[in-house]
C-alpha cells in the first residue's frame, strides 16, 4: 500500500462538473478512496515567485482549498479553508484544466516545469506544450486521413478540389467547437475562411471527411502508452461532430486490429514523454487526434466495460512518485 500522497488538482471550477461524466472527478474519487489528501485550485490562482529571500530560489505557489468529493448530485464536494500551497511540496499535480490551448495554457506549462519532475505533474508539462493535439498526430502521417494545416486559402481550395468533402477545424480548439463539414456543394467555405482569419492569427486544420464517422468516432484511453479501454461516440442525426456534449451518443466498443496497431505505434512516444493519461480519437481506420491536455472518457468506459481506468492511472502515478526522491521542505 502506497503512503498517502499530497495531490493538487489544477482544474476548472469543480462546482460546474458533471459528476457522471467528468474524468477529473473520477480521478479525485479514486485518489480519495486510496487515502490521498487533495487540494483544488484554479490555474489563475498560481503565482511564480522568483528571487525571493537570501536563497534567491523560485517558488510556485497557488491559492488552494482542501477538498473532499462524493458522488452526490448537487452536493459533490466539500472545501476546507483557503490556503497558500507551495506546489513543490506536493507529491503530484494533476493538470486538468480544459483547453483552449492558448498562451495562457502554454504559460501554465512553463510555470509547472519549475516543480516537475520532483513534484510529478500529470501530464508532463513540457510535452503537453510540445504535443498540441491536432499537431502531434501529424508525426504519424501513415495513420492519418489526408490532412492540411495552413493559413493559405488557396491551399485550402486546392485540398477541397482534390477531396471534395472536407472537415474544417480550428487548430487549437476543443470539444468540437468551431468544427465544420463542408460538403462538395456547400457555398460557405469562402465566408467561413474570411470569418476565421478576421478573428484569429492561427492556421486551420483541414481533413478529408470520413463517412465512417456515422458509425462513430472512437475514444481510446492509453495509460503510460498502453491501450486500456475505449468508447464509441456516435454523432446525433444531422450533426457532423461526435463529441458527447454536443449530442454524441456513447456506445460500448472493443478495439479493432487497426486500432491496436495505431496504439502500438504511438504508445512508446507517449510513455517516453511522460504522457500518462492520453485519449486518442479514431474514425474508421484513421487516427485524427491525440488528446494530452484534459482527456475524457473514463466514466463511460467504466459503465460499459467495468474497467476502472482511474485506478490504472493512479497505479502509474503512485509508482512514479515512489521512484522519485522525496520532495518538499525537509526532504
Amino acid at each position: 500500500m502506497t503512503s498517502p500522497l499530497k495531490v493538487a488538482v489544477q482544474m476548472d471550477p469543480i462546482e460546474t462538473v458533471n459528476i457522471d461524466g467528468d474524468s477529473t472527478f473520477a480521478l479525485m474519487l479514486e485518489a480519495q478512496r486510496r487515502g490521498h489528501a487533495m487540494w483544488h485550485y484554479d490555474v489563475r490562482s498560481m503565482s511564480l515567485h522568483e528571487g525571493i529571500g537570501e536563497s534567491r530560489t523560485g517558488r510556485l505557489l497557488a491559492r488552494a482549498r482542501p477538498v473532499q468529493v462524493q458522488r452526490v448530485t448537487g452536493d459533490h464536494y466539500r472545501f476546507g479553508d483557503m490556503e497558500t500551497l507551495d506546489l513543490a511540496g506536493m507529491d503530484t499535480v494533476l493538470m486538468r484544466q480544459d483547453p483552449p490551448f492558448d498562451m495562457a495554457y502554454i504559460t501554465a506549462t512553463h510555470m509547472l516545469e519549475h516543480i516537475h519532475p520532483r513534484t510529478l505533474v500529470v501530464n508532463d508539462p513540457k510535452y503537453v506544450r510540445d504535443s498540441p493535439e491536432k499537431l502531434l498526430v501529424t508525426h504519424f502521417p501513415d495513420l492519418m486521413p489526408p490532412t492540411l494545416i495552413t493559413w493559405d486559402p488557396e491551399a485550402i481550395r486546392a485540398f477541397r478540389a482534390q477531396h471534395a468533402d472536407i472537415i474544417v477545424k480550428p487548430l487549437f480548439g476543443n470539444g468540437g467547437a468551431g468544427v465544420f463539414r463542408i460538403k462538395p456543394d456547400d457555398e460557405n467555405l469562402a465566408s467561413l475562411l474570411e470569418m476565421h482569419f478576421a478573428r484569429s492569427r492561427e492556421p486551420l486544420m483541414i481533413q478529408r471527411y470520413e463517412p465512417a464517422v456515422r458509425r462513430g468516432d472512437k475514444r481510446i484511453i492509453l495509460v503510460d502508452g498502453v491501450a486500456m479501454g475505449a468508447v464509441n461516440r456516435v454523432p446525433a442525426a444531422g450533426e457532423a461532430r461526435s463529441n458527447m456534449h454536443v449530442g454524441g451518443r456513447p456506445e460500448q466498443s472493443q478495439l479493432t486490429g487497426r486500432e491496436e496497431e495505431i496504439c502500438r505505434r504511438i504508445g512508446p512516444y507517449l510513455r517516453d514523454h511522460g504522457l500518462i493519461f492520453v485519449g486518442i480519437d479514431v474514425i474508421g481506420d484513421y487516427l485524427t487526434e491525440i488528446n494530452v491536455t484534459s482527456p475524457t472518457g473514463l466514466q463511460e468506459i467504466a459503465r460499459f466495460d467495468g474497467i476502472d481506468l482511474a485506478a490504472a492511472i493512479w497505479d502509474s502515478i503512485e509508482a512514479k512518485v515512489a521512484a522519485e526522491p522525496a520532495t518538499g521542505p525537509g526532504a
